[in-house]
């Protein structure tokens, strides 16, 4: 159910704040307050729902911005509206999406050894996850909320270039980033 519609970031921003969404559409590119801007904004808020970019950009300048300001998902306008559906739905369930050649371009950056290490935080998030540590657990651990751990966690696949745990744990031990 669409519960608003904004016409720039700073509105998106307060329309999240007033309702009770669950997922939020985002386009990065709008008059003022653009969706990069807009997403960091909720996150700092500590704003729960989950933010899928739908967007006509596809670059890395575009890409990794939006990712690292806390999207869970980044999906193309012209996605088929039942692969949108889904999209959202999966959000939801806390799953990130990715349109393909946003996975591409992702994997390339990867690939060409252009991802950032971990950080700290995020080797403790992925220490805590190959113990097989549920999110509420690291969290409780951690002393943050889940949903910053879910941040951390998109963070980690996409410097790995992995779509899930499991994936992150195994390519982490490859790596030589766990013990």
């Amino acid at each position: 159910m669409v519960v608003g519609e904004a016409g720039d970031g700073a509105e998106a921003v307060r329309l999240a704040r007033r309702t009770e969404v669950d997922v939020i559409l985002m386009d990065l590119r709008m008059p003022g307050t653009g969706g990069v801007e807009a997403i960091a904004r909720l996150r700092e808020l500590g704003h729960p729902a989950r933010v899928l970019v739908l967007t006509t950009y596809d670059t890395d300048r575009d890409v990794l911005p939006a990712i690292d300001a806390g999207a869970t998902g980044y999906l193309l306008k012209d996605a088929p509206r039942d692969e949108l559906v889904r999209a959202v739905r999966a959000a939801h369930a806390g799953q990130s999406v990715l349109a393909p050649s946003v996975a591409s371009t992702l994997i390339g950056l990867v690939g060409a050894g252009a991802a950032e290490s971990l950080s700290p935080r995020e080797l403790e998030v992925l220490r805590l996850v190959a113990e097989g540590a549920t999110n509420q657990v690291a969290a409780r651990r951690l002393l943050i909320s889940e949903t910053t751990i879910k941040t951390h966690l998109l963070h980690i696949y996409t410097k790995l270039g992995v779509r899930d745990r499991a994936s992150a744990v195994a390519v982490a031990y490859k790596r030589g980033l766990l013990d």
